[in-house]
């Protein structure tokens, strides 16, 4: 029965770019003042931008719902993985289901500013436009393909009752394996989750989309398994190994985990194909090495997750200017005939900013489970100064230079002093412009 399952463990390998629609992107971009080849302060953008935001919200009801439930599930998520609660009261569900419902908004949100532009920019055509039905007004009502989010926590609870009945309908007792093995007879093939081969599918890295459709990355895929277990009073931990996370029954004795009966072991039932693969560390593993492994917490296992969203976003982001990274720029500035990137050269990296905003509020959420993880916070850093964010990008950078090794520090440095001139120069120009303004 392993032998048919895909190896529930994640990659940190690059996320490959998929399809995502260019005319909406671009539309987006026109009207939210994102082109980067003629946008001259970002200063005055935002304004721009935040004068179209809220004459779209004045005009649409539902976009005001839209921001009220991107505000609301985030402040979910913060409670939900709270410091102020224990680790093991922490849901991976739900504070997976807020990312979902934040993500869902904010892009929700955009359809709707898309909307209200193409109203606003045909000639001819009076009155707003064409109201469509709204049945829901906050986080816990909104629909994540079909269904609220309470509802998809009903639905880890149906498969876990399936797998009760599953045991009862052969009368098998508690015995740990056997129990896995149940558990995998319904996941696997009664409802047939596998393992997706494209990793760039961003329907694959949310957990709604994930039981929906039954596919999905393998991190998603193993925080199902958790999920399911700990509904039938079955603790699943798990870790880190190279670049792959492996979970495992929690249990007293390492030793029973490898102990081979009916041709499998227990480590093998849970993880499937990837224990007999020579390529993966995860066939090197034995009870003592096992034993080493330091458990990753629900809040890790939410920030591999969140990791995940981050290069997913980035490289939708990022997807037309191939090879682009978060640290390219660090390469230039000790270079004195490299100039820094800047938003206003016309050979400045065109991004889609839909992407790069999804990919920023996956690394905020990061930050907030993770606030002393430099590499992070650089990476969060970078992203707000390719969306032009400079005074943030120099906030955020200099505090990842308090926590950065030495030589990491020494990199950021210049770049930082650099980004802030780049800051005063955007503002010079802003009142530049301003001036302008007021004499014409």
């Amino acid at each position: 029965m392993a032998s048919c399952l895909p190896p529930l463990m994640t990659s940190s390998a690059s996320v490959c770019a998929a399809d995502c629609d260019d005319r909406r992107s671009l539309r987006y971009d026109r009207w939210n003042g994102y082109d980067e080849r003629t946008t001259k302060s970002s200063k005055y953008q935002r304004r721009r931008r935040s004068l179209v935001l809220g004459s779209a919200s004045a005009a649409s009801p539902r976009a005001q719902i839209y921001q009220q439930v991107l505000k609301a599930a985030r402040q979910k998520f913060t409670q939900e993985i709270s410091f102020r609660s224990k680790d093991k009261d922490v849901s991976l569900a739900k504070a997976l289901l807020y990312i979902a419902a934040e993500d869902e908004a904010f892009m929700a949100f955009n359809r709707e500013m898309d909307a209200f532009s193409i109203h606003k920019e045909r000639k001819g055509v009076s009155g707003p436009p064409t109201p469509q039905e709204q049945e829901w007004n906050d986080v816990e009502g909104m629909s994540l393909a079909g269904k609220t989010i309470h509802d998809w926590q009903a639905e880890l609870d149906a498969i876990a009752k399936e797998v009760e009945a599953e045991l009862i309908s052969k009368d098998i007792g508690c015995h740990l394996a056997q129990v896995l093995e149940a558990v995998n007879m319904v996941l696997f093939e009664s409802r047939g989750f596998r393992r997706s081969p494209i990793l760039g599918d961003p329907k694959n890295s949310y957990l709604h989309l994930v039981l929906s459709s039954g596919c999905g990355i393998a991190i998603m895929l193993s925080i199902i398994y958790i999920e399911v277990c700990r509904r039938l009073s079955l603790t699943i931990v798990g870790s880190r190994v190279g670049e792959e996370f492996l979970i495992w029954p929690q249990t007293g004795n390492p030793e029973e985990l490898f102990k081979v009966t009916s041709g499998h072991s227990l480590f093998a039932i849970v993880n499937g194909r990837c224990v007999e693969d020579p390529r993966s560390k995860a066939s090197d593993l034995t009870s003592n090495s096992l034993s080493g492994l330091e458990i990753a917490t629900n809040r890790d296992i939410i920030g591999i997750a969140l990791a995940n969203l981050v290069r997913l976003h980035w490289k939708h982001a990022s997807r037309s200017t191939h090879g682009l990274m978060l640290t390219s720029p660090l390469r230039h500035v000790h270079n004195a005939h490299d100039k820094l990137y800047k938003i206003t050269d016309s050979k400045a990296p065109l991004l889609r900013p839909q992407e790069l905003r999804l990919a920023i509020m996956a690394s905020e959420r990061l930050l907030i489970l993770q606030p002393h993880n430099w590499a992070s916070r650089r990476d969060h850093g970078m992203m707000l100064y390719y969306n032009r964010e400079y005074g943030k990008a120099v906030q955020e950078l200099s505090i990842c230079m308090a926590f950065a090794p030495e030589e990491e520090a020494e990199v950021l440095e210049p770049f930082v002093e650099k980004l802030h001139l780049l800051r005063l120069e955007s503002s010079w120009k802003s009142l530049e412009h301003s001036s302008q303004v007021k004499v014409s």
